[in-house]
């Protein structure tokens, strides 16, 4: 297998390991030059939007958050090529073409072209509907979904080389990542999927910064994404899950557009008393926007699945493939009971104990520990329709319980099974694979994306599309990544139409 080199390993966070992190970030080059003025909770919106619109080149970021910049759209890349044939993908499209204009944008997976804010949405879905997408630990927000899906299908539309394409998705997922800080936990406490809703703005700061507004316009875009942002948890585990990123995107991309064209909205519309941040949240931390921006990067705190779930079940996941690994599977098979004791979270998020489908059992630590017993799998095959419902998985899934200890971390598990024979064998798993301590290689990532793409696009052009996306930064054309990640007919008319 190939290795594409990029400097350094990621350096995404532990669910909520200040220490480290902080840690990290201490170890980031700050040599930006952008600075911003000291910050007042009444110009939230407006210095964001000057730090939007700063004259800004991808050189003057740091080579740390640029590489991982990279990773995180090549990962992004692979689970939306992976994600494109799934049967919410198909149903979507289904409903859009009805509507959908010119064509414009190539979609990552498919043979279809649609016009460039349906193929935002588009895009949206299949990258984020197999849950296998990047992750920033400190919020859960999947940063890559609106911003990535939102930029690529503006970049055929309007013609854009690699650095400044990748210097305007860090400027998004930077914005959307530091305004989920803001509002994080008790904003997602309240049920909204942040992914949705601080994604937004993440799609309008990079679509900003991709048709160079000025900083009057960026802060209409934050305020047209503002009044947008929307998003429910209790969609989790359906179809309406993976809509969130894609209707963040499709929609952020339109508060640009609409603010180039003079459309006008709130300059305060974050931090006013009926602004985002105090609608729609209990807790407004406006430092966590503006402290240190330009010189301490959440965008090099991204992470990135190894399993195609929520991202706390991951510990579990990983320590019964690791019991599976040690003793068999038949042994594992024979187990008269599985008990897990997990951070609250894991069953607030995941405590599905009879999911009757693929999506539903993403949100299911039950199904997942005895797909990860019997089967050794954590990718998109153990989360279908069949693995669901599969009657030996299903049966060993009812012998599994779950309790919630404090003292456990999110990244933490401790399980404990009971064998045939009257052993009880047990494993504790201190940081989950995926984890800032056990970060996916570049190596890994490759492996991740050849799994995705190649049932969808083939080996060939999986391998050229690998090649072109490590080569992000050096693309005189970053729209070419869009033809060359969609099925072959569309790249076959886009050829013969050159």
């Amino acid at each position: 297998m190939t290795n594409y080199p990029i400097g350094g390993q990621s350096i995404g966070s532990p669910l909520f390991s200040l220490p480290l992190q902080q840690a990290v970030i201490a170890s980031v080059d700050a040599s930006s030059p952008t600075r911003i003025a000291p910050m007042t909770e009444t110009h939230v919106t407006r210095q964001l939007a000057e730090w939007i619109a700063a004259p800004r080149d991808l050189a003057d970021l740091p080579s740390s958050v640029r590489d991982e910049g990279v990773r995180t759209f090549f990962n992004w890349l692979g689970c939306a090529v992976g994600g494109a044939t799934h049967e919410t993908a198909d149903r979507a499209l289904a409903a859009i073409r009805l509507f959908a204009g010119p064509a414009q944008a190539s979609l990552p997976g498919r043979s279809e072209r649609l016009d460039v804010p349906h193929a935002a949405l588009l895009n949206g879905i299949t990258s984020h509907v197999l849950d296998y997408d990047d992750t920033h630990l400190k919020t859960i927000i999947h940063p890559a979904g609106p911003v990535a899906s939102a930029l690529l299908a503006v970049a055929e539309y309007r013609p854009v080389d690699g650095r400044r394409f990748l210097e305007a998705l860090i400027t998004g997922i930077e914005v959307e990542c530091r305004i989920g800080n803001a509002v994080y936990p008790d904003h997602y406490d309240r049920g909204w999927h942040i992914t949705g809703t601080a994604g937004i703005f993440g799609a309008a700061a990079g679509v900003s910064r991709l048709l160079g507004l000025d900083v009057q316009r960026a802060a209409w875009a934050l305020g047209l994404a503002a009044t947008q942002a929307s998003g429910l948890r209790e969609m989790f585990g359906t179809m309406t899950k993976s809509f969130h990123p894609g209707r963040a995107a499709q929609n952020g991309l339109m508060a640009a557009f609409l603010a180039e064209a003079g459309f006008d909205s709130s300059e305060r519309a974050i931090e006013a008393p009926r602004g985002f941040a105090n609608v729609l949240s209990t807790k407004q931390d406006y430092s966590q926007i503006l402290g240190g921006l330009g010189e301490i990067w959440e965008a090099a705190l991204n992470s990135y699945k190894p399993f195609a779930c929520g991202i706390v079940i991951h510990p579990t996941i990983d320590g019964c493939r690791q019991l599976r690994h040690e003793y068999g599977a038949e042994v594992m098979a024979g187990a008269s009971a599985v008990r897990l004791r997990t951070h609250p979270l894991v069953l607030e998020l995941t405590g599905k104990t009879e999911p009757r489908t693929g999506l539903e059992s993403k949100f299911s630590v039950f199904h997942s520990a005895a797909c990860a017993l019997l089967r050794g799998d954590g990718s998109p095959t153990a989360f279908t329709d069949e693995a669901a419902n599969a009657p030996e998985l299903v049966a060993l899934r009812r012998k599994v319980t779950a309790t919630t200890d404090t003292t456990i971390h999110e990244d933490q598990v401790a399980i404990e099974v009971d064998l045939a024979d009257g052993r009880t064998v047990t494993r504790f798993v201190e940081h989950a694979l995926g984890s800032i301590h056990r970060p996916l290689s570049n190596e890994q990532l490759i492996e991740k994306f050849e799994r995705q793409a190649e049932p969808v696009i083939g080996k060939t052009s999986t391998s050229n599309l690998m090649e072109m996306t490590w080569r992000l930064p050096e693309l005189a054309d970053a729209g070419k990544l869009a033809q060359a990640a969609a099925a072959p007919s569309t790249r076959a008319m886009a050829a013969a139409a050159e």
